[in-house]
């Protein structure tokens, strides 16, 4: 779900991390366990490997000791803000094969809504994967990837060049750059994409304000427990 998955859908991302979504439930935790002790993974920081937590939103980290893997860190999640249930991106999930192993990714779409953070690189991100669909799309692209365009497009001349191709559809688009692309300048779309992300931080923000308050109590409990 990060960027090795950016990686194949060609917006190429150096990562040494491994991100992965997870399912939470007993039976997955305890295989998940007995993986990452293959890995010699141990945990790096707060909070521990509890299925609260993760059911909350909290991540999981590891760095893994392992020869083959030595220094690979292991973020885990089971929910990410604003992106469906797990149940929901299985169904929709592109499966690659990676020396004879079936490798699950989240799909295009679900991976940009997931990059929607407060971090500054995950925008340029969001750019480059939606251009790199755009592009390597062939022939008359389906009603779908006109939708998928129009909503998560990031540059504004593109955007302005979609609406106007599409203009039906791009009418029934409620995304204000949408309309900005339709009716008024690169300014203005520039402008909309501008708030569009700003008001993403801001939501991501108010979400990890609750557990970033949780986390330093697991910091401070455990720094109790250690003295």
């Amino acid at each position: 779900m990060g960027g090795q998955a950016c990686v194949f859908y060609g917006a190429a991302e150096f990562s040494r991390d491994l991100d992965l979504l997870i399912v939470a439930d007993p039976a997955n935790l305890d295989r998940l366990r007995d993986a990452l002790h293959e890995l010699d993974a141990h945990p790096i920081a707060v909070p521990p490997f509890d299925a609260a937590l993760l059911a909350r939103g909290h991540a999981a980290h590891f760095r893994c000791r392992h020869p083959e893997v030595a220094g690979l860190r292991i973020d885990l999640m089971a929910v990410l803000r604003g992106v469906d249930s797990f149940d929901r991106l299985w169904e929709r999930r592109t499966t690659i094969e990676a020396e004879g192993e079936p490798i699950d990714l989240l799909g295009i779409e679900d991976l940009v809504r997931a990059k929607k953070t407060q971090r500054d690189k995950d925008w340029p991100m969001i750019r480059r994967l939606v251009e790199q669909n755009y592009f390597t799309s062939t022939g008359h692209p389906t009603a779908a990837s006109i939708d998928f365009w129009l909503r998560e497009l990031r540059t504004p001349e593109l955007l302005a060049l979609l609406a106007h191709s599409y203009s039906e559809a791009a009418a029934r688009s409620d995304r204000r750059a949408v309309a900005a692309a339709l009716v008024g300048t690169l300014e203005d779309v520039a402008a909309a994409l501008s708030a569009e992300e700003e008001e993403e931080r801001r939501l991501d923000r108010e979400y990890w304000t609750p557990l970033k308050r949780e986390l330093e109590a697991l910091r401070l409990a455990r720094g109790r427990q250690d003295s």
